[in-house]
């Protein structure tokens, strides 16, 4: 596999701290050095604005809670995953419904890509406890890659999707659960690209949105690498046939280690933030109407009622960039980043982004509430 590693960005920015869009403090819940490193944090939002946080450390996956995003409790071990992978957007997902928290991770018997099962856990007491592992991809070490995404829905059902190799192609695969994550329907076939694989290393993501199902991903088409997005209105019975996000294409011989993100706006309507060469775009709709939002790699979208909060890095650790709703210039969040995500719930209560940090030999994992709410 060839990765494609971008040329260093030199734009002359500063380490400031977004003021423009009322955000808090940014806070540091976790610090390490070495194989102690925090990585990957993902966060969630309940519908009663607590926030919650899980991140890996080895092969231990650890949580955090806040009921403000002011401060967090200190993080504790969920629990343990064989060989998980992290790093490069391999990681824990979290998702919540009305009752329950759930996380799924990759882990495997062996690990280093020859093994690996998407396995989820779940709380019912706000994470105190956790039960599992179930697995999610019905033919066993199919998710070896190592990347997936998932997503609750508004009628409670959770939504997993990840590189799949059972095929020894990597393909698209998606699978259900309508009891917390406590069992998982068939594995459905989302995507097969015609030229045998989608791109094998740029994670997929997906959302349950008012309108249905939407799954997106990079693929991989007559030496193109470009953002696709496919859809299912009868629960993942069938999709429409996948659709290019941009005007143009990337032809790339190699993978970019960059899955972008989409979000599902107040009115319903697909967003989408993704990264073609070295810039990253926005696009609504079809896709085919792109912003240019400037350099960069890395990006992740939350939509809310106000507009769109988007974040992304300028280099693989780089500056943190955040574009906030009614403001067209993106400002510096923080500096030596990566990976950042950002998440709000349901359009609309707290907006927090996390990211990993690097100050000098400590790995941190930071987390900050972004809109103005105190």
């Amino acid at each position: 596999m060839r990765y494609f590693v971008p040329g260093v960005l030199t734009l002359g920015f500063v380490f400031v701290v977004v003021s423009a869009c009322g955000a808090h403090e940014p806070i540091v819940i976790a610090t390490g050095q070495g194989s102690l490193s925090p990585k990957q944090p993902q966060a969630a939002v309940g519908t009663n604005g607590a926030i919650h946080v899980v991140f890996g450390i080895g092969d231990s996956v650890h949580s955090s809670k806040s009921s403000s995003g002011k401060v967090f409790d200190k993080p504790n071990p969920a629990f343990q995953v064989p060989n998980m992978s992290l790093g490069m957007r391999r990681g824990p997902r979290i998702a919540m419904t009305s009752n329950a928290i759930v996380v799924t991770v990759i882990g495997g018997k062996t690990g280093k890509g020859r093994d690996g099962d998407v396995l989820a856990w779940h709380s019912t007491d706000e994470g105190k406890s956790w039960q599992g592992p179930a697995r999610v991809n019905d033919t066993a070490d199919a998710a070896r890659e190592g990347l997936h995404a998932m997503a609750a829905g508004a009628d409670g059902s959770l939504w997993c999707v990840w590189l799949d190799l059972r095929d020894k192609k990597s393909e698209i695969y998606a699978s259900r659960s309508v009891d917390n994550g406590s069992t998982w329907e068939s594995n459905i076939r989302v995507y097969q690209s015609p030229d045998g694989s989608v791109c094998e290393c740029c994670h997929p993501s997906v959302i349950v949105a008012k309108d249905g199902l939407h799954v997106m991903f990079r693929n991989s088409l007559a030496g193109n690498r470009d953002m696709y997005i496919t859809s299912s209105t009868d629960n993942g019975k069938s999709f429409t046939s996948a659709r290019k996000l941009g005007s143009e294409s990337w032809q790339l011989d190699a993978c970019p280690m960059d899955g972008g993100m989409l979000a599902a706006n107040g009115s319903g309507h697909i967003e989408t933030v993704w990264r073609r060469d070295r810039d990253i775009y926005f696009a609504a709709g079809s896709g085919t109407d792109e912003v240019l939002l400037g350099r960069g790699e890395q990006p992740w979208i939350a939509a809310t009622q106000k507009g769109a909060f988007i974040a992304w890095t300028t280099g693989r650790d780089g500056n943190l960039m955040l574009r906030a709703p009614g403001i067209e210039t993106a400002k510096v969040l923080s500096s030596n980043a990566r990976d950042p995500i950002v998440v709000a719930a349901d359009g609309k209560g707290p907006v927090v982004c996390c990211w990993e940090a690097k100050r000098g030999d400590d790995s941190q994992i930071v987390v900050q509430r972004l809109d103005a709410a105190r």
